[in-house]
């Protein structure tokens, strides 16, 4: 707004003459209505990319007929595909139950003959090149992105001008940044998604561990199983495998994923992570920083 005559401005409207329309609306509380809306419209405005975001990643609960009836399911009901972005903010904070989880496990456990997609994404770059891939390839699947929110602010959580123009796309696994002087080294491999990454690569090198390697798994559903065993060749010695995650372990990836993981290596895949709990998070700041406390130090030791 301008500070004097407080006409609006729109930067993104801006970018070029015969750009595409670009829409923002602040949609009132009815999950159920307005992602239901939005499903309509990513339908009969199929060039359009439609996003819909919630307050909080569990204010989905509360659209959880339009999910299963409708995003999961229409494609194969119908065959009515649909572009539609769905954006949950997620991660653990100490911010409480209700500010926590997005449910990714009710997700994954919709998802079979690539009827969706769902991505737990770490850097600008990642989420950027999964939009653009939205509209630009040949087919439409609904996405379900887990997003961040102290990641929004986090120092290590950014991407070059490089990763965003010139010639990448969009990985559904990505490497260990860390340069091992010695790859055979590594015994250990520990698998995660989303912001518990960096909290990770934190423990590591305060710890000064040189024997675990951290892969960042971005987009859960389809599964990437040639990347995740041409990413792990690179470590030839390891033979600790381990799946980290932020969400009490009857939630979150783990029951999705350990199979899946066990399959590629045929070995055992060690939990590192929260206990099943019947609520998505403790109520306690402290008792939170305890447990993270707790799962990355098993992540290394288990």
């Amino acid at each position: 707004y301008d500070n004097k005559t407080r006409e609006r401005y729109f930067p993104l409207k801006k970018l070029s003459e015969d750009q595409a329309k670009f829409c923002v609306y602040n949609s009132f509380l009815s999950e159920f209505a307005v992602l239901g809306f939005d499903y309509g419209y990513s339908l009969g405005c199929p060039n359009m990319l439609a996003m819909w975001e919630a307050q909080f990643g569990d204010f989905s609960n509360g659209a959880q007929v339009i999910i299963d009836q409708f995003i999961a399911s229409a494609e194969s009901k119908w065959q009515t595909p649909s572009s539609l972005v769905m954006l949950l903010p997620h991660g653990y904070e100490g911010m409480g139950p209700e500010h926590s989880s997005a449910r990714l496990e009710r997700f994954l456990q919709l998802c079979a003959d690539d009827n969706i997609q769902v991505g737990n994404f770490t850097t600008p770059a990642q989420y950027f090149h999964a939009l653009r891939r939205q509209k630009k390839r040949a087919f439409r699947k609904p996405l379900i992105i887990m997003t961040p929110k102290s990641l929004l602010s986090r120092a290590e959580a950014v991407s070059s001008m490089d990763d965003l123009i010139d010639g990448t796309c969009f990985q559904e696994i990505l490497p260990d940044d860390k340069t091992f002087t010695n790859p055979e080294k590594v015994d250990r491999i520990v698998f995660c998604t989303g912001k518990v990454y960096y909290d990770l690569i934190q423990h590591r090198e305060d710890t000064g561990n040189e024997t675990t390697a951290i892969l960042r798994v971005e987009q859960l559903y389809p599964y990437h199983e040639e990347m995740v065993k041409a990413l792990s060749s690179q470590f030839p010695k390891a033979a600790k495998y381990v799946w980290c995650q932020e969400e009490p372990k009857n939630m979150g990836a783990w029951s999705y994923i350990s199979p899946l993981l066990m399959d590629t290596f045929d070995a055992r895949i060690r939990y590192a992570g929260r206990k099943a709990a019947a609520s998505p998070a403790t109520g306690s700041k402290a008792v939170h920083k305890r447990e993270q406390k707790a799962l990355l130090e098993l992540a290394f030791n288990i």
